[in-house]
């Protein structure tokens, strides 16, 4: 029995047993029956008040979870997920924007979390007003395997993040904005300072943005459009910073010094994709890539100024 638990029960126990001592003389047989009747109904009153009391996820729960793949488990060694979600800051009541979701990797660990602690969860993906079928492909499997679900995943509010979207979430509702490997992405495609400008629109004053994205080593000319996936951590600063946001701290959480960042097929030669940049290629070698693991990382935490 707990501390409070024992506390109360002690404290209603005494004073059913001093009201009926107001009532009459009692014997010391009759005071302690008396005492194990109460103690027996705040036993009870106790346990029924914990079983309507909502249950509170950790972090680490969520990550545990048997609803996750174990395919998508043995990636935790190289997404450090419990360790890079204390490190922004996440609490289990905020409301959180994940952008661009994807398959639903973190979607997995965050939807639950947010949803036992009574947040609110909005996942900004594709934007099907754009009619690319990729893009489509994607959001009906997102709602196949998570909107479907609200018991795990909570009432998910699904917004969109393109060049053409509109907010992504209410402005200045949110108190988190989450990106894992997706800056190359919205660099690709020519909207990238949108894409910051938009999620600092959505968060509170106060709020904070958490970005993960593969590092490109400091010394190479980065490529406008990213197309081998790796960018600058400086470039992603000062994208934020152009945006309004103040840089508050970085860790190297998912950082691997064995990545030398300059493959045949950028980041997707390392794994899970383990693509091969070229067919023809005889010394291509996927043992090699297996044993650099998966890519190097910032990981960068921003703040919207109080206002």
């Amino acid at each position: 029995m707990t501390y409070w638990k024992t506390l109360s029960v002690s404290v209603l126990a005494l004073t059913l047993v001093a009201c009926g001592q107001g009532a009459k003389s009692v014997s010391g047989d009759e005071a302690g029956a008396a005492e194990e009747a109460a103690e027996n109904a705040a036993e009870s009153m106790v346990e029924t008040a914990a079983e309507e009391a909502p249950v509170v996820m950790s972090l680490a729960d969520a990550v545990a979870g048997d609803w996750r793949p174990e395919a998508h488990k043995a990636r935790d060694e190289w997404r450090h997920p419990v360790e890079t979600l204390e490190f922004f800051g996440l609490t289990p009541d905020m409301t959180l924007v994940e952008v661009f979701p994807g398959g639903g990797w973190y979607t997995q660990i965050l939807a639950p979390y947010i949803a036992a602690g009574g947040g609110t969860y909005v996942a900004a993906g594709f934007d099907p007003a754009l009619g690319v079928e990729y893009y489509d492909r994607g959001i009906a499997k997102f709602e196949e395997n998570f909107l479907s679900n609200p018991e795990l995943y909570g009432n998910i509010v699904v917004t969109a993040l393109s060049a053409s979207s509109g907010p992504m979430a209410e402005p200045a509702s949110a108190d988190m904005v989450l990106t894992f490997r997706n800056v190359h992405n919205w660099m690709g495609q020519g909207y990238a300072d949108k894409a910051f400008a938009d999620m600092y629109a959505a968060l509170k004053p106060g709020g904070v943005l958490g970005v993960v994205e593969h590092r490109a080593k400091a010394d190479v000319e980065q490529d406008p459009k990213a197309a081998s996936g790796y960018v600058r951590e400086d470039v992603v600063i000062a994208m934020a910073e152009k945006a309004g946001f103040v840089l508050e701290d970085k860790s190297e959480i998912n950082a691997n010094p064995k990545d030398s960042a300059d493959h045949p097929s950028g980041v997707w030669s390392l794994p899970p994709t383990l693509a091969k940049g070229d067919a023809s290629d005889e010394d291509y070698d996927v043992e090699a890539y297996k044993a650099i693991g998966e890519s190097d990382r910032m990981t960068l935490k921003f703040r919207k100024p109080a206002q």
